[in-house]
């Protein structure tokens, strides 16, 4: 742990420096990207999710594919087909972009459910099959999507079978005053958000450290209170009136190696209480169903999750 430590700092420093005013979202992609979890970043165009991404996977040297998702997207452009050659007489597999460390698909709600369905096996086993059989990605496989959540003519809201996929959902809100003044004083110098710049950003890590720090993670002691802890948090979203459906046990998984990675990017090798609330948000808001009435109350997600938080006690 103390001979990556450093590296983990590195990253997040240099993140913060290019992705200026989004603290939150560079330390939780981090968590999530530790924790081997896929992410949903949500905000409105322009600030900077896309953009994070493609920092990252320059930073750690990571192999990047971009995909731009819209309606007439094919499963076949996303996970790639067996092509005849006329030469050989033999059939040969074109590879799509999800072969690769790095995937970020772009604008995921605007593609139609039989595409989103295609990253399904992929996110979940890390692997494709095409024409029955069965490739492995790569190791570090990791998925983000964006949506915009303002506009919904021509989208495809995500099922809750693969919104469960997700590690992590990330509300991207626009940066402060102070960060926005520094983002134009770096455009004022020169800085552009271009391929060719961030080309030039130095590594400051690699797939093998990060990794070793995937493993780092594994190696989080938790307690057993802890995780009774966990279980009744999980027990009281089954139970609570507001809800119609609760966290899974796949999602009492999740949280539990959230809870590590965030364990580990603070510097620790056990994780805390406090871990499992500080990730509680990102990790239960796409997955639990407000009753109707409590929609039409108002009631959001994030406030169920805070009041669960405050009522269940917490271990010494």
């Amino acid at each position: 742990m103390s001979e990556l430590r450093p590296v983990i700092g590195r990253l997040s420093q240099s993140l913060g420096r290019v992705v200026v005013g989004q603290p939150q979202l560079v330390e939780k992609l981090l968590v999530a990207l530790l924790a081997g979890g896929h992410v949903i970043l949500e905000g409105v165009p322009g600030i900077g999710k896309t953009l994070a991404v493609k920092v990252m996977a320059q930073l750690i040297q990571g192999d990047f594919r971009r995909v731009q998702l819209t309606p007439d997207v094919l499963p076949s452009d996303i996970l790639g087909t067996n092509i005849f050659d006329l030469n050989t007489r033999e059939f040969s597999l074109k590879q799509g972009p999800v072969f690769t460390e790095i995937l970020l698909a772009d604008e995921i709600n605007r593609t139609p459910p039989k595409t989103q369905a295609a990253l399904l096996e992929a996110m979940e086993e890390q692997q494709v099959t095409l024409d029955g059989n069965s490739m492995a990605l790569p190791e570090l496989f990791w998925v983000v999507a964006t949506q915009n959540p303002l506009e919904y003519e021509g989208t495809y809201p995500l099922p809750e079978a693969q919104l469960d996929r997700f590690l992590f959902k990330l509300a991207v809100d626009y940066p402060e005053r102070s960060a926005e003044k520094q983002m134009l004083i770096n455009h004022q110098k020169g800085f552009r958000a271009k391929s060719q710049q961030l080309k030039r950003l130095e590594p400051v890590a690699t797939v093998t450290e990060l990794l070793a720090m995937r493993k780092a993670v594994q190696a989080v002691q938790v307690e057993e209170k802890i995780l009774d802890y966990l279980l009744s948090l999980v027990e009281r979203t089954r139970k609570h009136p507001d809800l119609m459906v609760g966290a899974s046990p796949r999602s009492a998984v999740a949280w539990l190696q959230a809870a590590k990675a965030q364990a580990w990017v603070a510097g620790r090798d056990y994780a805390t209480p406090d871990d499992l609330k500080e990730v509680a948000a990102p990790l239960l808001r796409h997955r639990l169903i407000l009753r109707p009435e409590a929609q039409l109350d108002g009631l959001q997600a994030e406030g169920v999750i805070s009041g669960i938080l405050g009522q269940v006690a917490v271990p010494r």
